[in-house]
């Protein structure tokens, strides 16, 4: 008898309804599987980074807790007890524990400069102070204080420009500008 993959479809159908009427149930085996891989792993909350929806993820580490060890991120699920994403987790956010072990990730600032063709590594500290003095020198050079008509504004076109992101047009990131006080208001206010 040729075995081909119409036989295997047929005795997996058959050896699932044989298993069925003889009233062997695999729920508890999925059930404890699933406690097996996370039981000696410890738990942390966090929030989902990508989108402004913010959905609760609950992360499982193993590691000895020793003062140099790395825990070893081993499975990231949505937290039930959120109140936003109670549990659930969109194709993005189930990805999570996937660029968490990417290989290729970067764990440090990378800077190329103009008219260079590779990165260069620099310290977390070089990398804040050239944000910060790049941002300042665009506050500076593009902050409108007052619009046409005289009215105070206090409005910095040329971050709010920048800004561009998925998140800029909800209504949160609106309403945190809109109060900011190194931002202000941003130039889209009519929204």
């Amino acid at each position: 008898m040729e075995f081909s993959r119409r036989t295997f479809l047929k005795g997996t159908v058959l050896g699932g309804a044989g298993f069925s009427a003889l009233g062997f149930d695999l729920t508890p085996v999925y059930a404890q599987t699933s406690s097996l891989k996370i039981a000696r792993a410890s738990e942390t909350r966090s929030t989902c980074p990508y989108c402004s929806v913010s959905c609760g993820v609950i992360i499982y580490t193993i590691g000895d807790k020793a003062k140099n060890a790395i825990p070893q991120v081993v499975h990231v699920e949505g937290d039930p007890d959120h109140p936003i994403n109670r549990g659930t987790l969109c194709p993005k956010g189930s990805s999570l524990e996937q660029d968490i072990l990417n290989e290729r990730r970067l764990l440090k600032p990378q800077v190329r400069r103009p008219g260079a063709t590779d990165w260069e590594d620099i310290s977390w500290d070089q990398a804040y102070a050239e944000i910060a003095q790049k941002v300042k020198k665009t506050r500076d050079d593009t902050f409108v204080e007052k619009d046409a008509a005289g009215h105070t504004v206090n409005r910095c076109e040329g971050i709010c420009a920048a800004w561009g992101s998925a998140t800029w047009k909800t209504r949160p990131a609106f309403d945190t500008a809109q109060r900011s006080p190194v931002w202000g208001p941003p130039s889209d206010a009519a929204q």
